[in-house]
């Protein structure tokens, strides 16, 4: 038991405990209704532009565990799995569940500021995980652990962002606004496991990130 115990301390928990929870408010919202019904989304909190502007700051947040359809939810499951489980093996369970949360979260700001359609999908948190990726890659580019991941998930990330340049009704401002999240928030939690972060690359990725959403909620609520 104390052996199954450590394996999973030590295993990608977070990871799985965000799959849950996603597969969970899937089945929620298809007993409600659906997981297509405009009205179950809204209900549930998917990023409404109108709504946000009214008050509802909550589905800024909200929107990355909700999933449009089964194979929207299916998709977005297996990326997260695959990434995940690698990004939280390297930066460490809460600052995983940091990045992971603060990019849906830049994600979401992007999509309301430039995007008016309804939108939902844990795609924006995870382009911020991919955002994270890339700055592994810039920041310890000698690091030859870092490499080997790279040769591994490189093409995948890339085939994404290519797939969301000709894919019908994506929100590429979400997934773009995810991904630049993603790359500051991880500079700004760092990687104490391989070598941490300078302090001077923190600060200023903590100032681009307070001065940049802070415009941009202020575009979106003033639009």
């Amino acid at each position: 038991m104390e052996r199954i115990f450590n394996e999973f301390k030590n295993g990608p928990y977070v990871t799985y405990l965000l799959l849950i929870i996603q597969v969970v408010v899937f089945g929620l919202m298809t007993l409600a209704g659906g997981s297509t019904n405009t009205n179950v989304l809204v209900s549930f909190g998917a990023k409404v532009d109108q709504l946000i502007q009214m008050g509802e700051w909550w589905r800024l947040f909200t929107p990355m565990f909700l999933h449009i359809g089964l194979m929207h939810l299916a998709v977005n499951s297996v990326t997260l799995y695959y990434i995940g489980e690698q990004i939280e093996g390297v930066f460490g369970h809460w600052r995983f569940l940091v990045i992971y949360l603060l990019s849906g979260f830049t994600g979401n700001i992007a999509s309301f500021v430039f995007s008016p359609n309804l939108s939902a999908g844990s795609s924006t948190a995870i382009f911020g995980l991919f955002g994270a990726f890339f700055m592994l890659m810039e920041a310890f580019r000698n690091n030859q652990a870092i490499r080997a991941v790279g040769r591994q998930f490189g093409l995948f990330i890339v085939l994404n962002l290519a797939f969301d340049l000709f894919a019908p009704g994506i929100d590429l401002a979400g997934h773009v606004g995810g991904l630049l999240g993603g790359f500051l928030i991880a500079n700004i939690v760092g990687v104490p496991r391989i070598g941490g972060t300078l302090r001077g690359r923190r600060i200023i990725s903590l100032v681009i990130f307070i001065v940049t959403a802070g415009f941009f909620l202020n575009l979106g609520f003033n639009h």
